[in-house]
């Protein structure tokens, strides 16, 4: 039995979305206007992923993994974390891990990429 892959929003580089049966792939997202805090980057980032959740038909109740990268996980992981608890819900809780990572520009303050059922 073979599963189609669909790429949605690609580049040479990746694809924002690929669906491979009902599993959504998210690529590394990151906030739109670097120059706010831990908490308005975190936001933005999480609005974003709601928004390619749902044009898959998908959603944040459907998370299953979620890889959380911060450019400085000592000051910003409590900021993060008081923005995803008001966003993820109850009981939909995904595996989760959050590292610190150099990220692609020096204003970045956090990348998040995520995997959900669709």
């Amino acid at each position: 039995m073979t599963t189609e892959i669909q790429r949605f929003q690609s580049t040479r580089r990746l694809s924002r979305v690929v669906l491979h049966g009902d599993t959504v792939y998210v690529a590394g997202v990151t906030a739109s206007r670097s120059s706010g805090d831990i908490g308005e980057q975190t936001a933005d980032v999480l609005g974003k992923i709601d928004d390619y959740l749902a044009s898959v038909g998908s959603a944040r109740d459907k998370l299953l993994s979620v890889q959380i990268w911060l450019k400085d996980i000592q000051r910003d992981f409590a900021g993060m974390n008081a923005v995803w608890e008001s966003w993820i819900p109850e009981g939909a809780v995904p595996a989760r891990a959050t590292c610190e990572a150099k990220l692609a520009s020096p204003d970045l303050l956090v990348e998040i990429i995520v995997t959900a059922a669709r």
